[in-house]
């Protein structure tokens, strides 16, 4: 079993990103209050620099590399906001950045990771990106891994020590699943801040790395393809296995359908502009007021936003 962080942890993490990361709002949501039937808080991490929770993790890693390691390089693996965010972090610091994609990812995330200066790899599918991810580190990279390392994830878990100071009287916490180390950072300060908080996990079919590990016992190897690319994780790590097993009430999973319809609701009811990574909460909130009863009160982390409006028009039409 992996070590599970700590508070420190995560309060540590938060020293070290003061000043590099916005401290993001966290806000009565009355279109959804209503639309659900009990009061809603959202935290907008969607407003982070990068346009996703990933750039604490980035500027936390690279933030307590050696020269050594700096001067190498850094690499990273990435559905979308995980390149984005280490690209952008990478250039403020002045280290070289190497960010693998598979084809899929959304041209806007491959263009904005470009933007800042990264060599973006693009390659035949998720495995065949980890795949280059670890020749790369074979190569002398170092790596700055999306979700598999307790420093990102303690920088990750910033963003649920806002959330817990800011709203300490919710009930229950949703958080999307990736890879997993969003939830278990968030979790680790949830946890540790507001006794008796459920905190819940979201994923959508194929893409429910995490939901798949709980099944079998551990991580497992899964062939994602759900268009909810910045969620597709080819499999959990045993570190946010171990946390989510730990700290999470349970992880649920929607359609893409669902996830898509949580988009346009969030924009609909909170003029909220969100991925489906982020709209699958809408749904799932429901099923946990079905599990938990009247009397919760939600706090939905809306992860990212950088989705274009042309990809919701089609994933809302079914192509």
């Amino acid at each position: 079993m992996a070590e599970l962080l700590s508070i420190d942890d995560v309060l540590a993490a938060a020293e070290v990103l003061d000043g590099r990361v916005l401290r993001t709002p966290a806000l009565p949501a009355p279109g959804l209050s209503a639309l659900l039937g009990v009061p809603t808080t959202v935290k907008l991490e969607l407003l982070q620099r990068s346009g996703s929770f990933k750039t604490r993790g980035a500027f936390a890693k690279i933030l307590s590399l050696s020269a050594e390691a700096r001067a190498a390089g850094v690499v990273g693996v990435s559905g979308g906001n995980h390149g984005i965010a280490l690209a952008a972090a990478a250039a403020e610091l002045g280290v070289a950045a190497t960010v693998v994609m598979p084809s899929t990812a959304p041209a806007r995330s491959v263009e904005l990771a470009r933007a800042s200066g990264a060599d973006v790899r693009l390659t035949d599918g998720l495995a065949a990106a980890f795949a280059l991810l670890n020749d790369l580190v074979e190569a002398g990279a170092t790596l700055v891994h999306p979700y598999d390392d307790p420093i990102v994830v303690a920088g990750q878990g910033t963003a649920g020590l806002e959330f817990a100071t800011d709203a300490p009287d919710v009930t229950d916490v949703l958080v999307s699943v990736g890879g997993g180390g969003f939830i278990s950072g968030v979790a680790t300060a949830f946890r540790a801040l507001v006794p008796g908080v459920r905190v819940w996990g979201v994923e959508v079919e194929g893409a429910d790395a995490m939901r798949q590990a709980l099944e079998a016992g551990g991580p497992v190897e899964i062939a994602p393809t759900s268009i909810v690319s910045t969620l597709s994780a080819p499999h959990v790590s045993q570190l946010t296995y171990d946390h989510t097993v730990a700290l999470v009430e349970d992880v649920l999973v929607v359609s893409d359908a669902d996830a898509v319809r949580g988009t346009i609701t969030l924009a609909e009811t909170q003029k909220v502009w969100a991925e489906p990574a982020a709209g699958c909460l809408v749904p799932a909130a429901r099923r946990v007021l079905d599990r938990v009863g009247p009397d919760a009160r939600l706090g939905l982390v809306v992860c990212g936003g950088n989705v274009t409006f042309a990809d919701v028009v089609r994933w809302s039409r079914g192509s």
